[in-house]
């Protein structure tokens, strides 16, 4: 590794931050943030780490919504 390459530094957005420009591969297909959801709600999850407990009713009580957002235009 050569010393002069650029070094990036993320860090975690807080609440009330804007949330970052990213692209991603989810289970529903590729996604390109917020680009993809202009003009309608976006919820976004965070959670703590691989098979954990954590928000899992949260996650499965939203799966059971879905309908219910997207009839209010929540993608």
């Amino acid at each position: 590794m050569e010393l002069d390459q650029e070094q990036q530094q993320f860090s975690m957005p807080r609440i009330g931050d804007k949330a970052p420009e990213f692209k991603a591969v989810t289970t529903q297909g590729d996604i390109n943030f917020p680009s993809d959801y202009k003009g309608s709600w976006s919820i976004l999850f965070s959670h703590p780490a691989d098979f954990t407990p954590v928000c899992t009713s949260e996650f499965m009580t939203f799966a059971h919504l879905e309908e219910k957002f997207a009839n209010a235009n929540c993608k």
